[in-house]
């Protein structure tokens, strides 16, 4: 099992948090797009590095054009020397149309379109294929010369890896199919993936004439641990606060469904509306606090992970929304390694 980190968002921080991820033998490094761009650190992650991998869990693809992010990605899978990762989210309609100012429609339909019109423009890119891409949502059909980057560039390495992450079983299908990975979402639990997730993968796979083998699964994260009873009860707490706020978005309900919850999403919904984001942690009982993070020593943090997740996923990283001893995570690094 592959175990990745982040690389930072702070750019004047990244250079030094990326070189020690890579000294302390993280497989990858990623970043997040919350209140940063998050190519940009990407940049400097591998200009600091030589063989992690580097990736954005996630961009918003949704915000941006296929032609963006087929140039964005071009750029940073050339300068990194192969080692860059797309990975790619939706977003929810309201972030979408109101934080971005983009349009909204049918997202999983449109993301399939914007993957494959992104691998179409790295085609012609690579291959001189003439673009002539046509879809529902998006048309790319004029390339020139000029604006066509040099092939030598990405010879050796080829194209980024495309990643997608999904709760919903259609955009789920859709990673599946198209990409080359799958970001499970944090909220996220052991029978969601088992019984949800995976099945809707495999659909996706068998629609494109493919198997899950090679195909890699980043699997959910959230652990709750700590040195001291005293620390692991505010990790719980901080954690109980992150799934509460996941699970107050209506997306995200079929989750609670699963597990018979949905009233706990009508209670959430309803408080964060109220503007009660504190309070509505408490609402996350033990029982759903366990099904969605890992919690107890760190001791036992590794074997947990393993059992839960071993046979299906191929890369975790640690979901870990408190402040924590880096040491503590070094040794449950050192623990899944030797499982």
């Amino acid at each position: 099992m592959k175990i990745d980190g982040s690389a930072g968002m702070d750019l004047a921080t990244v250079p030094e948090q990326a070189r020690l991820g890579e000294e302390m033998g993280y497989s990858g490094l990623w970043t997040a797009e919350t209140a940063h761009d998050p190519f940009l650190p990407l940049l400097l992650a591998a200009e600091h590095t030589e063989t992690v991998e580097l990736g954005t869990s996630i961009a918003v693809a949704f915000a941006r054009t296929p032609m963006t992010l087929a140039q964005t990605a071009w750029d940073l899978q050339a300068y990194s020397k192969g080692r860059f990762i797309l990975g790619l989210g939706s977003q929810i309609k309201p972030h979408i149309t109101k934080r971005f100012s983009m349009p909204w429609s049918r997202p999983a339909a449109r993301m399939r379109e914007m993957i494959l019109a992104i691998r179409a423009i790295w085609d012609t890119w690579l291959n001189d294929t003439p673009l002539a891409f046509r879809g529902e949502f998006y048309t790319h059909t004029l390339m020139t010369p000029f604006f066509t980057p040099d092939r030598r560039e990405l010879e050796r390495c080829g194209p980024p890896k495309i990643f997608l992450a999904g709760v919903g079983e259609l955009m789920t299908e859709v990673a599946g199919e198209v990409c080359d990975g799958f970001i499970c979402h944090g909220f996220t639990t052991e029978r969601y993936l088992r019984e949800v997730t995976i099945p809707a993968l495999e659909r996706g796979r068998a629609r494109a004439g493919k198997t899950l083998d090679g195909f890699e699964i980043v699997g959910p994260s959230f652990v709750v641990t700590g040195n001291d009873e005293a620390e692991l009860e505010a990790a719980a707490d901080a954690t109980r606060r992150q799934i509460a706020f996941y699970g107050s978005t209506p997306a995200y309900r079929p989750v609670l469904d699963l597990h018979g919850w949905g009233e706990v999403h009508d209670e959430l919904n309803a408080a964060s509306k109220r503007g009660e984001w504190d309070a509505m942690g408490t609402l996350i009982s033990d029982e759903m606090l366990n099904a969605f993070a890992v919690v107890g020593e760190g001791e036992m943090i590794a074997a947990e992970l393993h059992r839960r997740y071993g046979d299906v996923i191929q890369r975790i990283s640690f979901y870990a929304p408190y402040r924590s001893d880096p040491q503590r995570w070094k040794k449950v690094m050192h623990d899944i390694g030797a499982n």
